[in-house]
């Protein structure tokens, strides 16, 4: 059992340190990395459908998409929406700028964070079946979580965040992983119970906030070049999410 403890704690380690892809932006200057910027909106919105609707729920739903998934899918989506209003209740008054972020940061914040700790859960439930599947499923998690955590960064950036309280964040937002793990090495005959209610929640938290808060945004670009290579890294998003469901 040590060993299994050993395997899924330094896997979800290499994991959490995922989150940290977007130093490699601070060499890019600040001019041109805002040029990217929407562009990694639009990729990482792709990357939150496509990781919704053909990762977490498919999970979730396994044989039968039972009303449970739907539902835990819809408080997703519900909880986020009152989560992003108490958010604008507290700050909707002040722009966004260096001191003050954007609300749709903190919620992608709040997804990111529960997305990790199933990270976590899953990881810690594979090393619990062996080592091998473990060590399988941290590989894949790990090619999930590059695109998606550069991904984060852009739109923490576009939310008002420093570089450095981009990567502070996101790295904390990382380290519920552990505690997903931990969950599910304590109590590894529950987790399957366990994630067919986290699971569908947080593809609700990730539909809402590409559906609600990125796609808004992208539509405020109108030019027709810019819109066009906007829907090209949203797509090329999703297909990063197909691409690692085949490699899965």
């Amino acid at each position: 059992m040590g060993t299994i403890w050993l395997y899924t704690l330094v896997s979800v380690l290499v994991v959490s340190l995922i989150s940290l892809i977007g130093v490699l932006t601070l060499s890019i200057k600040t001019d041109r990395l805002n040029k990217l910027l929407l562009y990694m909106v639009s990729f990482s919105a792709g990357a939150l459908f496509g990781d919704a609707f053909l990762h977490l729920l498919p999970e979730a739903a396994q044989s039968v998409f039972s009303l449970t998934v739907s539902l835990s899918v819809i408080f997703g989506i519900v909880f986020s929406f009152i989560l992003e209003k108490f958010i604008h209740w507290q700050h909707c008054h002040l722009p966004t700028t260096k001191t003050h972020s954007h609300p749709f940061a903190f919620m992608n914040l709040f997804g990111d964070g529960v997305h990790n700790f199933i990270d976590g859960l899953i990881i810690g439930a594979a090393y619990v079946v062996s080592v091998p599947v473990g060590l399988a499923t941290t590989l894949a998690v790990v090619l999930h979580e590059i695109p998606q955590e550069i991904g984060d960064f852009g739109i923490l950036l576009h939310g008002g965040f420093s570089r450095t309280k981009a990567l502070l964040f996101n790295f904390l937002t990382a380290l519920t992983a552990f505690l997903g793990a931990i969950v599910a090495l304590l109590a590894s005959s529950f987790v399957e119970k366990t994630t067919l209610y986290l699971v569908p929640f947080a593809a609700g938290t990730f539909i809402y906030i590409a559906g609600s808060d990125l796609i808004p945004e992208l539509h405020k670009e109108v030019r027709v070049r810019k819109s066009l290579i906007q829907l090209a890294t949203f797509c090329a998003g999703v297909g990063v999410m197909v691409l690692l469901l085949l490699i899965e």
